[in-house]
């Protein structure tokens, strides 16, 4: 839904009047906000009925962590697209959970590091395999060729608003 809500600003900022003669549902916007929010849901139900209590933003830093362990909350909200504040209060939650804990920088004591936990670890580790086939049967009877199509389209779109917010 925010993506829907980007490119609509998008459309207002460049003084894009929509004409008459376009239909919004028969645009690609719709159809890229309820498959994000639905995606959303099923991952989160996914994870529930494996006794995984994680968002898809929380399993987002949890990978990142795990990739790089120790990096800075200003790093990670840049790495996962978030702001500041919204990482922030996001780390706040995963450390009322146990699955991240913060340490404050010897050089500056303005910045943060964020580790995983040994229960983010285990988390994160358990959560593999159900991801997997998560995305098995989100993608089944999509071709590779429709799929690599699929991330080209996205791609593009993903160019044209950044393009467009760098315009501005």
């Amino acid at each position: 839904m925010q993506l829907i809500h980007i490119l609509l600003y998008i459309c207002r900022c460049k003084n894009k009047i929509l004409k008459k003669s376009v239909i919004f549902e028969r645009t690609i916007l719709p159809y890229l906000g309820i498959t994000s929010k639905l995606a959303g849901f099923y991952f989160i139900d996914s994870f529930h009925e494996h006794g995984i209590d994680l968002s898809k933003e929380q399993w987002l830093v949890l990978k990142k962590l795990h990739d790089k362990d120790g990096q800075t909350q200003s790093n990670l909200a840049f790495i996962t697209n978030r702001s500041k504040t919204s990482l922030t209060r996001l780390i706040n939650t995963m450390e009322k959970k146990e699955l991240v804990y913060r340490v404050i920088s010897k050089k500056d004591k303005r910045i943060n590091h964020i580790f995983l936990s040994d229960l983010g670890k285990e988390t994160f580790l358990n959560s593999l395999p159900v991801l997997e086939n998560l995305i098995t049967e989100l993608q089944e009877g999509i071709s590779s060729e429709d799929l690599e199509r699929t991330k080209k389209v996205l791609k593009h779109i993903q160019n044209n608003i950044n393009k467009t917010l760098t315009t501005n």
